[in-house]
């Protein structure tokens, strides 16, 4: 019965939730050496990508998101391009919006312009982490904010690459400008922009909530831990 007892609680350690803490055994019992080193054996619960048992990660979530603000992107960027001249400022929302065609070299909202190489290679290592991370990605909010994130960030990739001057040098296609023409006022932005900002204000919203990739909270963990 003993024997039977511990080979449920050990087939149970590998899909135990985070805060698993090491079950006892039953009254009266004392656990030889195997069992004992059958135990100890087990993974860390902590390492288990599935941290809770019927959740799945929320990785589709995160690349339609991706691919969506990608789509959407890269469509209004043709549009703008094949219809408005470099300069031309086209009014709408009575001044609050402008539409106009610009080339950025630099980050996002034209930050630190020339050094177009050094920003790519940023987007490129955002990317490849973001999609390394999704694996273990339960929590909805932080899907929709690495969702936002990456397709930004693919977005301008994309400029970067294919269009002029060249390869990896390439100039990001902005043309929004608010409350005024040619970025008087704020500077001009796209969809890949506005997507990597609020991607990275709803991420600053989680961790001050103490929300992990897991879904999980960081006190509610700490108190699991401390019992």
């Amino acid at each position: 019965m003993a024997r039977r007892c511990a080979r449920r609680l050990i087939g149970a350690v590998p899909s135990a939730p985070r805060g698993y803490r090491r079950p006892r055994w039953p009254r009266g019992h004392r656990p030889t050496a195997a069992e004992e080193r059958v135990l100890s054996e087990q993974p860390d619960p902590a390492d288990n990508p599935n941290p809770v048992p019927g959740r799945r990660p929320r990785t589709r979530l995160l690349l339609a998101l991706a691919g969506a603000v990608l789509l959407i992107d890269l469509v209004t960027k043709l549009v703008v391009v094949a219809t408005i001249e470099p300069g031309e400022d086209i009014r709408l929302l009575g001044g609050a919006l402008y539409l106009t065609h610009l080339r950025n070299t630099g980050a996002a909202f034209s930050f630190a312009e020339g050094f177009t190489v050094l920003f790519t290679l940023v987007a490129v290592a955002v990317a490849v982490v973001i999609v390394r991370t999704a694996r273990r990605l339960f929590s909805t909010g932080w899907a929709i904010t690495l969702g936002l994130v990456l397709g930004g960030a693919l977005g301008n990739l994309v400029d970067r690459v294919f269009r002029d001057p060249g390869f990896l040098r390439g100039g990001v296609v902005d043309f929004l400008s608010v409350f005024g023409p040619d970025g008087r006022v704020w500077p001009v932005f796209n969809v890949a922009d506005s997507a990597i900002v609020c991607g990275g204000v709803l991420g600053v919203v989680l961790a001050l909530r103490g929300i992990e990739f897991d879904g999980s909270r960081a006190d509610d963990r700490a108190a699991a831990d401390a019992t």
